[in-house]
């Protein structure tokens, strides 16, 4: 256990923080890289039936701190409703290693991410929960809960559940494939109608590539369909990292 963790996610989760997953959201994974530095792309694009397409993107720039966190700090872009692409928000992502790598049958972190919107009347924006991976031989499985929460926004604002999932074969450094899952349920103490939750899936990939003195390019890619009627049709998502 790494005794600070505990400290510093209780003071981020007293910082005052549109509740609405996007297209270039990834899934979390529960480990820590020290001394790392990283510059962080994202992006996606979705759309529901005759709607138009949702894009988003990001850019980045990540440090491992310490053993057990990892600070990040994004500024976030968004397309919708045939309209220029105009700056979304700015994003501060923190993760938290808690158990050491392989030590238990399952390795976990945690999570707290604050984001402030440009549109200042969208509030504060908190994302916070539990990440979870366990290891059979090369397949790698990843299960995250998280809860999500705006805050000093004009009217009610409900504590939000969603989840992600992963499962991936380590078949080489280069290429891994397998599945990727996200879903949003609505409260988190009184799940919206089935008709309502949003729930996506589809097929990824994944990769590594080192690069000339000690970096790496590090890749993964997802085709996410429709597993409810609230969903977008189809989500295309890609998330790129320089590590350094």
């Amino acid at each position: 256990m790494k005794y600070h963790a505990p400290l510093l996610i209780a003071g981020l989760l007293l910082v005052p923080p549109h509740v609405h997953a996007g297209p270039s959201d990834y899934v979390y994974t529960p480990s820590v890289d020290y001394g790392e530095k990283e510059i962080d792309f994202k992006s996606g694009s979705a759309r529901k039936s005759r709607d138009p397409r949702e894009s988003a993107a990001s850019i980045g720039f990540g440090y491992g701190a310490k053993e057990w966190w990892f600070t990040e700090i994004y500024l976030k872009y968004k397309r919708e409703n045939n309209e220029g692409v105009k700056h979304d928000a700015i994003e501060w992502e923190n993760k938290f290693q808690i158990t050491e790598t392989g030590r238990y049958p399952i390795n976990v972190g945690f999570l707290v991410e604050l984001e402030r919107p440009r549109d200042h009347a969208e509030g504060w924006e908190m994302k916070w929960g539990p990440l979870f991976e366990t290891d059979f031989g090369r397949i790698q499985l990843n299960a995250n809960a998280l809860f999500k929460r705006s805050y000093r926004v004009e009217g009610l604002s409900d504590t939000q559940f969603l989840y992600q999932w992963q499962a991936k074969y380590r078949w080489r450094r280069e290429f891994e494939f397998g599945l990727q899952g996200f879903g949003e349920m609505g409260k988190w103490n009184q799940w919206a109608p089935e008709r309502d939750r949003l729930h996506r899936a589809g097929p990824a990939v994944f990769g590594k590539f080192p690069v000339a003195g000690g970096t790496a390019i590090k890749y993964n890619a997802a085709w996410l369909l429709a597993t409810s009627k609230a969903s977008p049709d189809n989500t295309l998502r890609l998330q790129v990292e320089y590590e350094f």
